[in-house]
Formats: structure tokens, C-alpha cells, sequence
């Protein structure tokens, strides 16, 4: 008979996950009373970063909006992860640049929240997308500095190839790439109940195994802590929602992630094991190139499950197809770390 036996470390990792779940379950009831006493209501994005009307999705999240039901949820995610994090499993080489790059993609998201929810209605619903790119951009570079200067990283695994060695400010413009991305792609998938938070459980659980094979074990449990936030998050977020993450919670999970995978040396992996994430941020830049070279849309909406929607898939449908995909990309990419070298 197979006998598995679980290391000491392993035990935390599964413990951090534990109370970062039972932690969060704890703080909703908190966070969803002072978000409906102060009316978090988020207001619905009516034109595209060009300018132009969305009447497409306009329409297909009208009932959503009829119904009043706040954001910001994030908040939740994000005091969790903290704490845990600082009081559990606080490591100089470890979790000290996952956890900053979570809390500085929150504070750029909370920021874009808080003009949306309590401003004066007029212009944009949030920050303007070239100020908040330079927000997040910013966040990228400090912790890519970080991350080449004082932890000495100076290659990149590539799979069946071997280490890529690079300068030090290529290291720092490739490290804050992924943050920058990730953070976008994370931000553009959180548009139907419980898109966002299910990919992102799954590629922090993907990161996470792969953390467990290099025996990197306060990486696992900094991963396994934000899976258990979003066990919590999901299941008050499957349709019909209580309430939405908002962009401190996508962008501190889309930031959280970049750095993951820089720590993990899986770079090359993230548009794998973040395939959907890839394809929901891809979807968005080529309908607004199509629209601007060929003056009319490739999709009826985008991004990608905007698109779906559309023609005619339902909400949940959409949801759970996207989680059994995103499951078998993340087996697929650890496979390739543990096949190619990088585990």
C-alpha cells in the first residue's frame, strides 16, 4: 500500500491555508456590514479606455446593477493574507516580496475602488488607465530591483533549455513585466461571479506545488494562504454574488502572482499555468487594435466572457468551463516544471 507521508512544513502550509480560510469567513460578515451601511456600490463602466460606449456589456450586466450590492471585497483578501502572512510566515527570502507585491497592487486597486465608489460620478468610474499603469508599473520596478539587487536573482529557467542569464536591468524590466500583466490580466478576468477568484485559486495552487517541489516551503504556505482567502471568497461570490472583489483585490492577487512566479523561476510557465488569465487580457488588446486598424469589432464584446455572454452562454456555464480549463492548464504546468527542469 502507497504510504504518503506529510513533512512538518508541509503540515503548516495546509495550516496557514486553514486559518487563512477560517480567518476570512470571520472578517465577511465584518467587511459586508459596513459595505452595505456606507453603500460600497460600484459604479458600472459604461465606456471603453478609447472612449467610446459599451452598450454590449452595458446590457448584459443591466440586472446586476439593478440589484445594489458593493465591491471592494478585496479588503478582506488583503488584511488576511497580511496578517497570516506577517505573523506566520514572515521570511526575508521567502515572503517578504510576494506579500509586498500583493499589498502594492491592492493599494493601486484600492485607490482606482475608492474614486470609483466615492466620487462625484462625473468621468471616468476609477482611475484613468494610464495613470493607474504607471501606479502599477512603479510597484513592478521597485520590487524587480528588489528582487535582482538584493536577493541576487540574475537567470531565468527555460524548460527543457536551461538558465538564461541576464543583466541585472533586464532582470528588473522582465520581473516587473509580470507584474504589470498579471495584474492587468487578473483585473479584466473579474467581470462574471467567481471568474477571478477560481483562476486565481487554481494558479496559486499550481505556483504552490511547484514551491513544494523546489522545498521552498514558506513560498508553499504564502500560496496556500491566499488559496484559503479565496475558498472563502468564492463561496460567497458564486452567482448570485454578495459582493465583488474590486481592483484591490484583483490587482493584489494579479501582482501576488507575477511575483510568485518570479520567485519560483517559472516565468516561461505563468502564460501557461495563467492561460485564461493570458487569453481574457489577449482577447481585450485585439479587439481594441481590430476596432482601430479595421474600424469595426472582432468580438461582440470583450473581453473573452463578455464575448460568450453574448452569444448566449450563461453566467455559471462560462465560470465553471473556464475552472475545469484553467485546472488542466495548471496540471499541464506542473508537469513541465517537474519535467523540465524547474522543480
Amino acid at each position: 500500500m502507497l504510504s504518503i507521508k506529510i513533512s512538518d512544513e508541509m503540515f503548516y502550509g495546509l495550516v496557514l491555508a486553514l486559518g487563512a480560510f477560517l480567518l476570512a469567513m470571520f472578517l465577511t460578515p465584518i467587511y459586508t456590514h459596513f459595505a452595505y451601511k456606507y453603500k460600497f456600490w460600484k459604479k458600472q463602466k459604461k465606456t471603453a479606455i478609447d472612449g467610446k460606449a459599451l452598450p454590449v456589456m452595458t446590457k448584459l450586466h443591466a440586472h446586476k446593477f439593478k440589484r445594489v450590492f458593493p465591491t471592494m471585497a478585496g479588503i478582506v483578501g488583503v488584511v488576511t493574507v497580511g496578517l497570516v502572512t506577517y505573523i506566520c510566515n514572515w521570511d526575508r527570502g521567502q515572503t517578504w516580496l510576494p506579500l509586498f507585491g500583493f499589498l502594492g497592487g491592492s493599494i493601486v486597486g484600492l485607490i482606482d475602488d475608492m474614486i470609483n465608489v466615492f466620487g462625484d460620478g462625473h468621468g471616468a468610474a476609477g482611475l484613468r488607465a494610464p495613470v493607474k499603469f504607471t501606479m502599477i508599473t512603479a510597484v513592478g520596478i521597485v520590487l524587480g530591483w528588489f528582487f535582482a539587487v538584493k536577493l541576487g536573482w540574475s537567470s531565468i529557467h527555460i524548460p527543457f533549455v536551461g538558465e538564461w542569464i541576464l543583466p541585472e536591468m533586464l532582470m528588473i524590466a522582465v520581473f516587473a513585466f509580470a507584474v504589470v500583466a498579471t495584474s492587468n490580466a487578473v483585473n479584466i478576468s473579474d467581470g462574471l461571479d467567481g471568474l477571478a477568484g477560481g483562476l486565481c485559486m487554481i494558479a496559486y495552487g499550481a505556483f504552490g506545488i511547484i514551491a513544494l517541489l523546489q522545498g521552498q516551503w514558506m513560498l508553499v504556505g504564502f500560496c496556500l494562504t491566499v488559496v484559503g482567502w479565496l475558498l472563502s471568497y468564492v463561496w460567497f461570490n458564486v452567482p448570485p454574488a454578495r459582493f465583488m472583489m474590486g481592483d484591490v483585490g484583483s490587482f493584489a492577487l494579479g501582482a501576488g502572482l507575477g511575483v510568485v512566479a518570479m520567485m519560483t523561476n517559472s516565468f516561461f510557465l505563468l502564460p501557461i499555468i495563467g492561460g485564461l488569465l493570458v487569453v481574457e487580457a489577449g482577447s481585450s488588446l485585439l479587439q481594441m487594435i481590430w476596432k482601430k486598424v479595421f474600424k469595426r469589432k472582432l468580438f461582440i464584446s470583450a473581453p473573452i466572457h463578455h464575448h460568450l455572454e453574448a452569444k448566449g452562454w450563461g453566467e455559471a456555464k462560462i465560470v465553471m468551463r473556464f475552472w475545469v480549463i484553467a485546472g488542466v492548464l495548471a496540471l499541464v504546468g506542473v508537469f513541465i516544471a517537474a519535467a523540465g527542469g524547474i522543480a
